[in-house]
């Protein structure tokens, strides 16, 4: 074996997909030491996306000091510079659930943070700004990062003021004239791998709200809400967003970027591929191995392994996921360019016993399939 890549979405409150890479780097070099490996980790969007496309691609991190998830309250945060110029930005770094710790609270929070961050790369040269939109603590269709940028939301008395996921009612008129002229120049993506639309019931706040603190009644009013946003927006800026999949991801902050500055939702996956050149790297590899905590049915809606899978076939390089958990229903990954599926919890322990091992596991696991790939020559 000459050539390997290594291409693993993190398990999800275990490993780290630079851990994962690590250790099947590790098993890699044991049996095949001569063989070129490539390490790309991956992140969703959520909280470790800056670091993950760093890691794989190369570039900077950029301290920042923008608002946090509350108005009036400033933070440390960050984003990345790509060698290429291209910012990554996490919305989870200004406006993220570990930023609340206790004060959840998704009727106040506010996306503010994200658009000064966004600001911020496009001020300092970049013209690609790419979002992640994961592990919101927010509500507010976007609309605090929309007023970071220049757009002007004003109430009945004609005051100027910051909507939150509890105020967009208060709204009597949208004036986005005033957005920065330097975020017209920049291209927008969001790292979006979920499909719901902005409201209704599998929208941004029946679907995620009660996680970021939401009960019942307060869910049912950030939907009403968000319904009252898009009304706005769609009369406004002539912009509809509402049934857009994934235009819930982040509490509406995928829809608001939609509407306000053009930007387009893409799987997170693909986003990746792209980012680290993904066809040139692994054209001329023996093999490719991905990843994911659990791969059941949905992985078929886009995630890391399938993702990975699709964009390989062409390539006719096998790809082989190595997962936490297999579920019911997987089999049609095979049909996605994925060659085979291994799950490292050998001893069918639950999971809670799982995670204490995974790292042992997973190391076992690669060994025994190297040494077959060894084997077979």
């Amino acid at each position: 074996m000459r050539k390997v890549v290594l291409i693993p979405d993190s398990f999800k409150g275990t490993m780290s997909s630079a851990e994962i890479c690590s250790i099947m780097a590790g098993a890699i070099s044991a049996h095949f030491p001569d063989a070129e490996v490539v390490s790309l980790p991956v992140a969703d969007g959520g909280e470790g996306s800056v670091d993950a496309f760093l890691a794989a691609t190369g570039g900077e991190r950029v301290d920042e000091h923008v608002t946090g998830p509350f108005a009036g309250e400033h933070i440390a945060s960050f984003y990345g510079r790509l060698p290429d110029g291209t910012a990554v930005i996490e919305m989870a770094a200004a406006a993220g659930l570990p930023l609340v710790d206790g004060r959840r609270a998704p009727a106040r929070t506010t996306t503010h943070g994200v658009g000064e961050l966004m600001l911020a790369a496009a001020r300092a040269g970049a013209r690609h700004l790419i979002v992640g939109a994961g592990g919101s603590a927010t509500n507010d269709l976007g609309l605090g990062a929309a007023a970071a940028l220049g757009v002007r939301f004003v109430d009945a008395a004609g005051d100027t003021f910051v909507p939150t996921g509890g105020t967009i009612d208060r709204i009597a008129r949208i004036d986005a004239s005033g957005l920065d002229p330097v975020i017209g120049e920049c291209r927008v993506t969001v790292m979006c791998d979920i499909d719901n639309p902005l409201h209704g019931e599998r929208g941004a706040a029946h679907g995620f709200a009660p996680q970021k603190g939401a009960d019942a009644d307060l869910v049912a009013e950030l939907d009403r809400q968000l319904v009252v946003g898009a009304d706005l927006i769609a009369r406004d800026v002539g912009a509809r967003v509402s049934d857009v999949p994934g235009a819930g991801a982040a509490g509406g902050l995928a829809a608001g970027l939609m509407a306000f500055v053009g930007a387009d939702l893409r799987q997170g996956i693909d986003v990746v591929l792209d980012a680290v050149d993904f066809e040139r790297v692994a054209a001329d590899a023996d093999l490719v191995f991905t990843g994911e905590g659990r791969i059941d049915a949905q992985s078929l809606s886009g995630k890391v392994v399938v993702g990975v899978g699709r964009r390989a076939a062409p390539l006719g390089v096998p790809v082989v996921a190595v997962v936490g958990d297999i579920a019911d229903g997987f089999e049609p990954v095979h049909d996605e360019g994925v060659s085979a599926v291994f799950s490292i919890n050998t001893l069918a322990i639950d999971v809670s016993r799982a995670t204490l091992r995974a790292r042992q596991d997973l190391a076992t696991t690669m060994d025994e399939i190297l040494r077959f790939a060894r084997a077979i020559g």
